[in-house]
């Protein structure tokens, strides 16, 4: 984590392009061998904070979506000021920001997302009673992955921060969007519930009218 500290910090400061390796290394008090050894590119320092986001989000739902299985219980404890507080903030709405204009860094972005689907998975299998590998799971996981990575794009570029919504109601209105979209009263065939509607099976395609040509 120090280390991508000190890389936000860097590339915040000089720009991408003009800080190496090396750099990061020297800031963060390791060799350069050590950075390489973590990570596989310069851009790659910052993984730890994005992870440690999604790690913070997968606690919160995981630790509120248990006993009622309501998702909109776990939602609202993100309106709790302390959900955030020990977040590296500054750090991340740099990050955030560089990420628009920086493709390096857009990638690890994107990618830590990526990864954190198949994470979101398996919290909503667990809250839920069902598979992770269930359409529907899978599905409901990339809205509510989809839905956290716009809510944090969308607070870290608020020109007026001070004015602007606080990080932990940006993420609650987001997921409280998402919910509209979540059917939590239903129950599917193995008796857990099932968030989002979708048919049992899928439609079979209507069948042709006139003959195949021979």
């Amino acid at each position: 984590m120090e280390i991508a500290d000190e890389a936000v910090r860097l590339f915040a400061a000089h720009g991408v392009a003009t800080t190496t390796a090396e750099d990061i290394a020297s800031a963060a008090g390791v060799s350069t061998r050590t950075l390489w050894r973590y990570f596989r590119s310069k851009e790659e320092c910052v993984r730890p904070l994005l992870a440690a986001g999604i790690e913070m989000v997968t606690e919160r739902l995981r630790a509120h979506w248990r006993g009622d299985g309501s998702f909109a219980h776990a939602i609202s404890s993100f309106d709790d000021p302390g959900t955030v507080a020990a977040q590296p903030i500054e750090a991340l709405r740099d990050l955030v920001r560089l990420s628009r204009d920086e493709p390096g860094l857009r990638a690890v972005w994107l990618e830590a997302h990526f990864d954190a689907e198949g994470v979101f998975a398996d919290v909503i299998a667990e809250g839920t009673g069902r598979s992770p590998h269930d359409l529907a799971v899978r599905v409901e996981a990339g809205m509510l992955n989809a839905a956290l990575r716009v809510a944090v794009e969308d607070w870290a570029v608020q020109p007026d921060q001070a004015a602007g919504p606080p990080l932990g109601e940006s993420l609650a209105t987001a997921l409280y969007v998402v919910a509209q979209l979540f059917e939590t009263d239903s129950t599917g065939d193995s008796g857990g519930r099932r968030l989002l509607r979708l048919p049992a099976h899928p439609p079979s395609p209507e069948q042709p009218t006139s003959s195949p040509r021979q």
